[in-house]
């Protein structure tokens, strides 16, 4: 059996909290097992492009409370490119890379799921995604954080609708998931909170 000694880590989709905490967890467990980590820009499209660079603990050591993401993000899929798959699997190839961790929501990890049943690569995915619509998780990183600030913000509406005796409303992300709203709502005492999954 061939062990695992070069890894590669991407970061897919809209960035949130709780992502550089992932790179920085990762980076150190890989040192661990003695594994090389390189650090694929802006997701996919780093695999696409061949963008990558090896990924060392000094360089992740103090990113625990930075926001975002430090390798940068974006929402190309390469399935969607002409010979974007080739691209990616040159990019592998190229820089040896055993393994790939994909950090990322439904696209991203629809990538992974589709390399790894099509072309065999190894993968690890860590699912991301604040509107909290993975099934298998209880709740998502980047779902409180957006809670936490849309509470803020619900909160600050309500301060002015009281004042000028006004309805006011908030809409907030999830695309097809009602979790942030649904949670936000019950959290500040909302009259009324509408969802996606609930017929009006």
């Amino acid at each position: 059996m061939n062990m695992i000694k070069r890894v590669g880590i991407l970061t897919g989709g809209g960035d949130c909290s709780g992502l550089n905490p992932t790179i920085r967890g990762a980076v150190y467990r890989a040192q661990d097992y003695n594994y090389e980590v390189y650090g694929i820009q802006e997701g996919w499209k780093g695999l696409v492009k061949g963008n990558l660079s090896p990924l060392s603990l000094s360089e992740v050591k103090e990113i625990v409370d930075q926001g975002g993401t430090i390798l940068g993000t974006s929402r190309l899929n390469p399935y969607k490119i002409e010979n974007g798959i080739r691209q990616v699997l040159n990019s592998i190839k190229k820089f040896k890379l055993d393994a790939i961790i994909a950090i990322g929501g439904e696209d991203t990890l629809g990538v992974a799921n589709k390399l790894f049943k099509e072309e065999n690569v190894k993968l690890v995915g860590a699912p991301k995604t604040m509107d909290n619509d993975l099934s298998g998780t209880d709740y998502t990183f980047g779902f409180d954080s957006s809670v936490t600030w849309a509470i803020k913000a619900m909160r600050s509406l309500q301060d002015s609708g009281r004042s000028h005796r006004r309805i006011m409303i908030l809409e907030v992300m999830g695309r097809h998931a009602g979790w942030v709203a649904l949670f936000t709502g019950m959290a500040s005492g909302a009259d009324w909170t509408l969802i996606p999954e609930e017929k009006t």
